[in-house]
């Protein structure tokens, strides 16, 4: 209990406003400060907006940095959406928070913020220092919420709802209701003098984390930001850009990839690579797509990137055979699209998911020891297999001018 304890002083520690004045930088010190994006969740819409409603909304930070921002979005909304009082603490356990960490985040110096439909802002920087690897709560209100709500459907962690504003509250016990969603919140940044850069992984369900266990961060990206952390990669922000049942190139399951590549990735701070690993919802739907469709919406995505400065790795669509939709035709568009992101020489880097996660029986099908049970899924140890695969030094991206 004294151990617990000790480790929530030190995380409120963590939280205080520094009022002392830094020391002066060092002749030819580097003083430049970034922002960079510590944790993302793409957003889609998530049916109707209920007014009066407060959220209390659990993340798992990847890099640590200082001034904390909140992203919120009302992307999918088709009215003006108010805020009036948003905080940010650290979990104790539950919905109570480390006794001291709770503070209210502000809006151009003002407590509420309206968003416009089909928008998004930013808060103030809050003075501090945020650790790496915290679970980060952010508290919300509306009081006017109404017509389709904005946010990430599959959390795959338990957060909490009120009834009226208590977000202001550190214990948990107005805080009743549970939900497994992130209402309105899709990014978290902070800011650092390091040369520290951030990967966002463009994915589906797989990205997303479905099949991992539940409220252990179990999702291959955050097994890569725990990677990141030990061997002190200049990359330390992880946003999460996976959205269950996406497609490259069609809307559904939110928007395609080619169509939220700019909200969902490249407007994240800090992002130094895109990490594409989409696909497999395109060729087993069966609505015609081909190699050559998947291949063209991978070329454009890996052009946009470029284009802002991004490196792009592409990984290969994992074996799915067993899954219900799974046939030879949709196995040979899998296969004659895998060998062009290995050869076509378009990415920057290339992870090859497929080699990692198919049985050496058959080459269709995932290891059992990595099969979350559906043959499309990866269970924990597949999606730490996923993450122990990935090449560090082509996450750190430095692209050339000309390109």
């Amino acid at each position: 209990m004294r151990a617990r304890l000790a480790g929530a002083a030190a995380l409120c520690a963590a939280l205080t406003v520094v009022t002392t004045p830094q020391a002066a930088a060092a002749p030819g010190a580097a003083s430049a400060t970034h922002d960079v994006v510590t944790w993302a969740a793409s957003a889609d819409r998530l049916g109707e907006g209920t007014p009066g409603l407060a959220y209390r909304l659990v993340v798992r930070t990847s890099a640590g940095g200082s001034d904390l921002r909140v992203r919120l979005s009302n992307a999918f909304g088709d009215r003006p959406l108010t805020l009036d009082s948003v905080w940010a603490g650290i979990q104790r356990s539950g919905a109570a928070l480390v006794p001291g960490s709770n503070r209210r985040l502000t809006f151009g110096g003002a407590d509420s913020v309206t968003v416009p439909a089909g928008a998004t802002v930013l808060s103030d920087p809050l003075p501090g220092r945020r650790p790496a690897g915290a679970n980060l709560v952010v508290s919300l209100h509306s009081p006017d919420a109404a017509g389709p709500a904005t946010g990430h459907g599959m959390a795959m962690q338990t957060s909490y709802t009120a009834r009226g504003d208590h977000t202001a509250e550190e214990d948990a016990a107005n805080w009743t209701g549970t939900t497994g969603s992130w209402f309105y919140l899709d990014a978290v940044t902070v800011r650092t003098t390091d040369p520290t850069g951030a990967v966002a992984a463009l994915g589906d369900s797989i990205t997303d984390g479905w099949q991992s266990t539940s409220g252990l961060d179990r999702r291959w990206p955050d097994y890569l930001a725990r990677r990141l952390q030990r061997t002190g990669s200049d990359v330390r922000g992880v946003a999460n850009a996976g959205i269950s049942g996406n497609k490259v190139l069609a809307d559904g399951a939110g928007q395609s990839a080619v169509n939220r590549l700019d909200r969902d990735v490249l407007s994240l701070p800090g992002v130094r690579t895109v990490f594409l690993f989409e696909g497999v919802n395109d060729l087993k739907a069966h609505t015609g797509v081909t190699a050559a469709d998947l291949v063209a919406g991978y070329r454009q995505i890996v052009a946009r990137a470029h284009a802002a400065g991004k490196c792009v790795v592409g990984a290969t669509i994992a074996p799915f055979k067993g899954w219900s939709e799974w046939d030879s035709a949709a196995e040979a568009v899998r296969q004659e699209v895998n060998s062009f992101i290995r050869t076509g020489g378009e990415f920057d880097a290339v992870t090859d998911f497929d080699r990692i996660l198919r049985s050496p029986y058959d080459a269709e099908r995932m290891l059992p020891v990595f099969d979350g049970g559906d043959h499309l899924h990866p269970n924990d140890k597949g999606m730490q297999a996923m993450a122990d695969a990935v090449d560090l030094t082509a996450l750190a991206c430095a692209r050339r001018s000309e390109r």
